[in-house]
């Protein structure tokens, strides 16, 4: 792979991973209430459920996806369905504070879970795998090691998205310091959560 190959995937690739989605919305929202080093923490779960679509998507499996109306459905009401159990915890939270101390790591292993689960339960994502990796590989080489530094290169750009994104809800902190400020955040974030939801619902294969 040269080096010009690289240079437009890179930043094509870096615009993928800092688009707005539900998984950096429970980035902001995670550093809004845990803290910073929790919510990137949390953030490997979504990256080990991306390294799983990349070995999916590598190995040529996501054509089921793209064949069986049935799984792409099943999979797409499933993860619609933990968005919006997701925007119902949120939207009943209580707004106490919450210090990156004082967060066990329980809570810190179910935050994971919720990144993973939300990843998972999107077939998109594993379809946008399936057409944006290959776009970069040069089929006159040989092709795993390509996929597999393009994967490598995608997942480390998620972690800076995701520090980027909790950065972002570090400082929202300040702003909903205040019990009714937080329940008010809680619930835009809700809202969102429950839009990203309904879109999903609403998405077709492509």
């Amino acid at each position: 792979m040269n080096l010009s190959t690289l240079a437009l995937f890179l930043p094509a690739c870096f615009a993928l991973n800092m688009a707005p989605g539900p998984n950096n919305l429970l980035s902001i929202s995670n550093a809004t209430r845990y803290g910073y080093r929790t919510a990137c923490l949390a953030g490997i779960g979504r990256l080990l459920a991306f390294t799983a679509m990349i070995a999916l998507a590598s190995a040529g499996l996501a054509v089921v996806l793209q064949t069986s109306e049935l799984v792409f459905y099943g999979i797409k009401i499933v993860g619609a369905a933990y968005l919006f159990y997701l925007a119902y915890q949120l939207w009943n939270a209580a707004p106490q504070a919450q210090d990156e101390s004082t967060t066990a790591t329980t809570g810190l292993l179910t935050l994971a879970r919720q990144e993973f689960l939300v990843a998972a339960g999107n077939p998109k994502a594993i379809l946008i795998f399936t057409a944006f990796l290959p776009q970069f590989v040069d089929p006159s080489l040989e092709v795993a090691p390509q996929f597999a530094l393009l994967g490598l290169l995608f997942l480390m750009l998620e972690w800076i998205a995701i520090g980027i994104y909790a950065y972002i809800g570090l400082h929202m902190r300040r702003w909903f310091a205040q019990p009714r400020g937080k329940r008010l955040f809680n619930r835009c974030c809700a809202g969102l959560l429950a839009a990203a939801a309904s879109m999903l619902l609403m998405a077709r294969r492509a």
